[in-house]
């Protein structure tokens, strides 16, 4: 099983928080789609620092969680956002203290019953190149293209365009550079850094 931890990619959080939060915050409806979620702490680092951030409109977010999944158990821990004391070491103090509690077994703890709710698990094969849905203002992709072969990338980064909507964001992990196939598709938001926005 895959083992994660909070606030893992704290370079991709900030860019998210720099420069993707101000756009979404202006949408009716937030959606996200966190492809390759693991257990469940990417999605809900994200959901922490969009709530820090997003006052009200973060009662508009949906961040759709999924994951290939051989264990079948990936759904379940998501859903009682329960995780241990390794998995949460990282977190900030005073986030941790805002939105954690200590669950019945020592050594784990819950994570808040808000943050939760704007968390949706679905089992999904990227492979499929079905999109979780479409006007997705946000796709985190982070940790799971490195693992597939260039075409393979190619078709799936394609799939990602097809769901985003207009100037959405797309965001991969740090080793992994655009196609140059593609690089007519998206546009860099920063230097140095894999955000991209749809164009």
């Amino acid at each position: 099983m895959a083992f994660t931890y909070f606030f893992r990619d704290l370079q991709a959080l900030e860019m998210i928080r720099i420069h993707v939060v101000p756009v979404l915050r202006s949408y009716r409806y937030i959606r996200i789609w966190d492809a390759g979620c693991a257990m469940g702490p990417e999605p809900y680092s994200l959901a922490i620092i969009l709530r820090e951030n997003m006052a009200a409109a973060f009662g508009n977010v949906r961040i759709y969680a999924t994951d290939i999944d051989e264990s079948g158990r990936f759904g379940d821990i998501i859903r009682e956002g329960v995780y241990s004391k390794d998995q949460v070491k990282r977190i900030p103090k005073q986030i941790f203290q805002k939105y954690f509690k200590q669950d019945g077994m020592a050594g784990y703890f819950r994570i808040s019953e808000e943050i939760r709710g704007c968390v949706q698990y679905h089992r999904h094969d990227l492979l499929s190149l079905n999109p979780i849905r479409t006007d997705l203002g946000l796709i985190l992709c982070k940790n799971v293209l490195l693992h597939f072969t260039e075409a393979q990338r190619i078709d799936v980064i394609r799939m990602f365009y097809g769901a985003l909507r207009e100037a959405g964001f797309f965001v991969t992990e740090q080793t992994q550079k655009m196609p140059q196939e593609l690089s007519h598709l998206f546009k860099p938001v920063v230097p140095n850094a894999q955000v991209f926005r749809k164009v």
